[in-house]
């Protein structure tokens, strides 16, 4: 079977690329077929996340174990896309470049036969340039209503007196040091 998915770079215009590959071709394929068809040159490190159907992002699938101990921690070539992809699994998160956080929503769009004579993977549509740079990526965290949050420790300005007169502590004139 072919899997036919449609990969959204996170970006404000519309830039996508409908790439097809076969159902037991690895996620280090996908890999290959994502940065070729978007145009990079494939030197950057990149990872698959597992997410659910709103793109939260969950497990880390990385191009290359970088766990401590060797061969424990599995790579995008230890998965088929079947093992992960299917009718009701359909949405991964592809992120290339560490530095440059290039994030793509990777969705599985149609399942199909494999037509005779085609050359798998295959880029069969290409929709909008590739911007200079990645855009502003806003990280947040959901925050608690107190700002310190459980590392709140109680003290504030007046509790910082306790260390006046205490002669164990020898003063070394920072303030006057520092230029």
């Amino acid at each position: 079977m072919v899997y036919k998915f449609r990969v959204i770079l996170d970006a404000e215009e519309d830039i996508f690329r409908d790439i097809a590959i076969l159902e037991e071709d690895t996620l280090e394929d996908l890999h290959n077929a994502i940065f070729n068809s978007f145009g990079f040159d494939g030197m950057e490190v990149a990872s698959f996340y597992t997410c659910d159907e709103t793109w939260n992002q969950e497990e880390e699938i990385p191009l290359f174990d970088t766990g401590d101990v060797p061969g424990e921690q599995k790579t995008m070539s230890d998965y088929t896309l079947s093992d992960l992809l299917d009718k009701e699994n359909t949405k991964i998160i592809y992120v290339y470049d560490f530095i440059n956080m290039w994030t793509f929503l990777v969705e599985l769009a149609a399942i199909e036969e494999q037509a005779t004579g085609n050359t798998y993977p295959e880029t069969l549509f290409s929709h909008g340039e590739m911007p200079d740079d990645s855009g502003e990526k806003n990280f947040e965290a959901d925050m608690h209503d107190d700002i310190y949050g459980e590392f709140e420790d109680d003290l504030d300005e007046d509790d910082l007196d306790m260390f006046e007169g205490d002669d164990s502590f020898e003063d070394y004139g920072f303030e006057e040091n520092w230029n």
